[in-house]
Formats: C-alpha cells, structure tokens, sequence
C-alpha cells in the first residue's frame, strides 16, 4: 500500500511540475515506469478520479485563481491552461465552476476546485470533487 502512494506521488509531482505543458499519459507512464493502463487504474484507486481528470480540474483552478487574481486576457490564461481555444476553455470552466470565465472574474472570489493532492496521509481534495458532480447534475 505505501509502495502505491509513492507511485502517486511521483505522477502528482510530474503533473504539478507540468502543469502549463502538454501532458500526455504516456509520457507520464514512461516517466514512472509503468503501463498507462496501470498507472491509471492505481490513480483512481487512490484519488477516485483518472489522472486526465485530476489534470483537467488542477488546470481549471489554476486558471480561476489567474482570472480572480491577475488582468491576464482569458484568452491567455485558456491557452496556458491547455486549451486551444477560448469556446472550449469556457465550456469546461463554465461545466467546473457554473460559471463562465468572465462572470467569475468579475465575481472576484477564488474557489479552488481541486487543490494539489498530498500523498503524506492520503489528503486529497475529494470532498470538493464530490460536490462539485452534485452541482453539475443541478445545473444541468
């Protein structure tokens, strides 16, 4: 079992690491030493979310915070988190966040979404994961 964080560990500290780069699960796998298909599977054991998820939702928080806490163009701010367009970053901010970017900006208050998950005790943000699938079932 401890063996196990510590793989999730290393394919959290990639992530974190890369965060505004291209991030490919075979990349991480390779980086790792494991099959993706594995290295998957154990991530959600631990996390209960797949590591494009994690990454997806990491991206979205990080974005919220530059939107609350910086003048960078939202443009901007979708590319760096890995989207190729504003429609499709604004798509899935809105889907994270129930809003889209720019109310949230003009809004002003952060929320994280999914802060980093630290593999010390098993803490993870997953309580926040949960509510937030309740608010999208809501929403929609």
């Amino acid at each position: 079992m401890k063996f196990k964080k510590e793989i999730i560990k290393k394919v959290i500290d990639y992530i974190e690491n890369n965060l505004e780069q291209e991030i490919d699960l075979d990349n991480i796998a390779k980086t790792i030493g494991y099959s993706k298909f594995h290295l998957n599977r154990m991530f959600t054991e631990e996390t209960n979310m797949t590591i494009h998820k994690y990454v997806q939702i990491r991206r979205l928080t990080v974005a919220a915070e530059k939107l609350v806490k910086t003048d960078m163009p939202i443009v901007q701010i979708a590319y760096e988190a890995g989207y190729h367009s504003q429609q499709a970053f604004s798509l899935a901010f809105k889907q994270i966040y129930l809003y889209p970017p720019k109310i949230y900006r003009n809004r002003g208050i952060f929320v994280p979404k999914q802060q980093q998950i630290s593999m010390g005790g098993l803490v993870y943000s997953n309580t926040i994961y949960l509510f937030t699938k309740r608010m999208e079932r809501r929403a929609a």
